[in-house]
């Protein structure tokens, strides 16, 4: 396959506005058209791109053969599912579903259907992540905190599958062992959902993440810290900067970054050293887009597999369950 793909988005609220308009400056991609519930949105954005405002998810089905789906996660199923049973190439936004066992259909049917799933884990692609590429990452322990203040959006779903799901996604792309218990706690303060989590998470390896996820905070902040043997790393994703500081043996100071002392006496002295590395200055939704549409055109794998969104759901899930039998022990 080598013409561009012709692609449509679904649900153009902020984010699908933002699909939208990334899409069309793709020149792999074809962008055929919007469709929302919202008539109005749909008519909108279609003008300003100068594409088809579809009237009914009909439409968009016989005229892509790919589609952006960008609406609340709890009909992402119903949509994706209605695509792939098409033959249409389906870039899901994170969470996959709302459900495992709704990931696991959407599993079976890509496969099944030979069509190309991407779910839209954003953080995989952002500066601070990709200035990591080129570290051996073995971390002991790891600490998140997406904190958010509070939007009256995505309050269909808790704040595990709303914001924590980012960090789950990334902690699992870096501890390459299996999780072997959570623990977890939440409460829903503003919304009928919770609201506030923390997770403590266990892998076969020894590491620990613990994670930290809030939409009803003051202030913004999304941030991790990986601590591994003469390392500690901290990523800054609103920034999109990574940080690096290693203790090593006097005479393997590397020619790079800056040296900040020494501790340690003997045989035991280590060398501090500090290092930003050089990020690349990427929008990361085009870039996962882009990988979306460039795994269509050359059948390759896509950059975010169905099955890793599942994994995701299933860490997410038990966080989730585990929350719920705390809230009965507490009568709340």
């Amino acid at each position: 396959m080598s013409e561009n793909v012709k692609i449509g988005v679904v649900g153009v609220g902020h984010l699908g506005q933002s699909h939208a308009r990334l899409l069309k400056q793709i020149g792999s991609a074809d962008l055929a058209g919007v469709f929302d519930i919202d008539k109005s949105k749909s008519q909108s954005i279609a003008a300003e791109l100068n594409v088809r405002s579809f009237g009914s998810v009909e439409e968009v089905l016989n005229s892509v053969e790919a589609v952006s789906i960008a609406v609340p996660t709890s009909v992402h199923y119903d949509l994706a599912a209605r695509f792939i049973e098409e033959g249409k190439h389906c870039f899901i936004e994170k969470p996959v579903t709302s459900t495992v066992e709704e990931a696991e259909a959407i599993c079976r049917l890509s496969k099944e259907k030979k069509v190309k799933v991407q779910v839209g884990h954003i953080e995989r692609f952002n500066p601070a992540v990709l200035a990591l590429s080129n570290l051996k990452l073995d971390p002991m322990f790891i600490e998140s905190h997406r904190l958010a203040q509070f939007k009256p959006r995505a309050l269909d779903v808790a704040v595990v599958l709303d914001l924590m799901v980012h960090d789950i996604d990334l902690i699992l792309n870096f501890v390459k062992s299996p999780v072997t218990s959570i623990d977890a706690s939440g409460v829903g303060v503003i919304s009928d959902t919770i609201d506030i989590a923390n997770a403590r998470i266990k892998f076969k390896n020894g590491t620990v993440a613990n994670l930290t996820s809030s939409r009803i905070s003051q202030r913004q902040m999304r941030k991790m810290r990986l601590f591994q043997r003469d390392a500690y790393i901290s990523l800054d994703f609103a920034d999109g900067i990574a940080e690096i500081y290693r203790a090593v043996k006097p005479d393997k100071v590397m020619p790079v970054g800056m040296n900040l002392g020494t501790i340690g006496i003997g045989d035991s002295t280590r060398a501090i050293t500090y290092e930003q590395p050089e990020i690349s200055q990427v929008n990361s939704l085009k870039m996962e887009l882009e990988l979306f549409v460039k795994s269509i055109i050359d059948d390759t794998p896509a950059a975010v597999s169905p099955e890793e969104g599942l994994k995701v759901l299933k860490v997410a899930d038990t966080i989730l369950r585990q929350i719920e039998e705390s809230k009965k022990i507490l009568n709340l």
